[in-house]
């Protein structure tokens, strides 16, 4: 079987679609990316007929979601896909945390590393047959609260009853329904990617690690280092103006200005070269505007974008299938048509208002802890900077009874935490 197809159909559902015909199913996705992918695979799995319409036979690589952890692994494993990111993926359940050349401790969770590319595959392969992948280029469609239909650039026409755009931030068909993307905070962030080998023949001395920005003045964020592949990741999170020389410099002389920013780093690191190219991503922060519309539904970052520090877009991303497949579109499906009013009720789901919500408030407080002059905010800094310094002394004195302490932090925490069902959050 060619491997760049995916698995569970045959060569014809794979191949391009025959430039005239039309086809008739339960749901059409348009875009086989993460979130696309995955929810084809949950619908399918549950049984709807499903049409996966995407230009690319084989996702291309991209500078996307290169590790999944926390939240993002028990979504997974609810949507039953865990076991094929297990299985391609790197595993690791140790970071080091280290500010200022000194470690302020190791947490221990499930960590997975991984090319958005190679997990993009991964997804595609636990496509069932119901799924029909259809390689081709959607360039039209037609709503309303009975029949849904896609017309690809090849002149096939799909029919369903919902279309699900997964289309990321390409904005051709929401713009065709009127719900364009709308730019909330242009420019918020650059994030870099590369791979790092050490000199040494044993290799790095962690499995992985985060190490926070140094200075103010720098606009880190932080840089986490993890494995994927055959080599170590580095996903350098930054605040700065894409035009500046900074980032000019970090493109050029990736090393010698990561050093230069972060000068601690090197005695983790030691002698270490970076082997690949330096890939880097501007994020703009946007969100969508009157999306309530008969018969299509937006996911993922077709709907809202988040800053890339967060850790957020897969987490938002997840929710949105989880909510969407296993709960909204099964009751739906229990009665004729698909008109606005039924379809508003995904974009009402507390669950995924709370994601979307906590995806808006991380962003924007990542972005200004990091950049914000103003007392306030260097008295936020402050104090973060102090617990380090704390969790550093107590750590030193005892790893085990900083994981106690911090064990004790974690319950009031979420005893005191309000339920996500009961928060009240606005929707576009």
């Amino acid at each position: 079987m060619n491997e760049s197809m995916p698995h569970g159909m045959s060569a014809l559902d794979r191949a391009s679609a025959a430039p005239t015909g039309s086809g008739e199913t339960d749901v059409a996705i348009v875009g086989a990316g993460l979130a696309g992918s995955i929810a084809a695979a949950v619908l399918g799995r549950a049984g709807y007929r499903v049409a996966l319409i995407d230009r690319h036979a084989v996702p291309p690589a991209q500078f996307r979601v290169e590790k999944v952890v926390g939240e993002q692994v028990h979504l997974l494993d609810r949507l039953g896909l865990l076991p094929a990111l297990a299985g391609a993926a790197k595993f690791f359940d140790e970071v080091l945390n280290v500010h200022r050349g000194r470690v302020v401790d190791r947490t221990h969770s499930p960590h997975y590393g991984i090319f958005y590319h190679d997990l993009v595959k991964v997804m595609r392969s636990q496509l069932p047959p119901s799924v029909t992948f259809v390689v081709g280029h959607a360039v039209d469609l037609n709503t309303g609260p009975q029949r849904q239909s896609l017309t690809l650039a090849n002149g096939r026409v799909i029919e369903s009853k919902l279309i699900i755009l997964a289309t990321g931030m390409n904005g051709a068909l929401r713009h065709k329904l009127g719900v364009p993307l709308r730019v909330a905070f242009e420019k918020q962030s650059v994030s870099f990617g590369f791979n790092i080998v050490s000199a040494s023949a044993n290799g790095f001395e962690f499995p992985a690690m985060t190490y926070y920005g140094e200075k103010w003045a720098d606009r880190i964020d932080y840089l986490s280092l993890f494995p994927v592949d055959n080599a170590m990741r580095a996903n350098l999170f930054t605040f700065r103006d894409p035009h500046d020389e900074w980032i000019r410099d970090m493109r050029r002389s990736p090393k010698e200005t990561l050093l230069g920013a972060l000068p601690g780093l090197e005695r983790f690191l030691g002698d270490f070269r970076i082997v690949s190219k330096v890939e880097s991503w501007v994020m703009d922060l946007c969100t969508t505007d009157s999306c309530r519309r008969d018969g299509v539904v937006l996911i993922g970052d077709a709907f809202q974008t988040s800053c890339p520090a967060t850790g957020m877009g897969v987490s938002r991303l997840l929710t949105d299938v989880d909510r969407l497949c296993n709960v909204h579109l099964p009751r739906w499906f229990e009665t004729a048509g698909m008109g606005a009013a039924k379809v508003a009720r995904f974009y009402e789901d507390p669950w995924k208002r709370a994601a979307d919500a906590r995806a808006r408030h991380l962003s924007a407080y990542h972005r200004s802890l990091v950049l914000e002059p103003g007392m306030g905010w260097g008295m936020r800094r402050g104090q973060l900077n102090l617990r380090r310094r704390i969790k550093v002394r107590i750590y030193r004195l005892s790893p085990g009874l900083l994981s106690r302490v911090q064990g004790i932090m974690r319950g009031l925490r979420s005893r005191s935490a309000p339920n996500p069902v009961r928060e009240k959050y606005s929707c576009p």
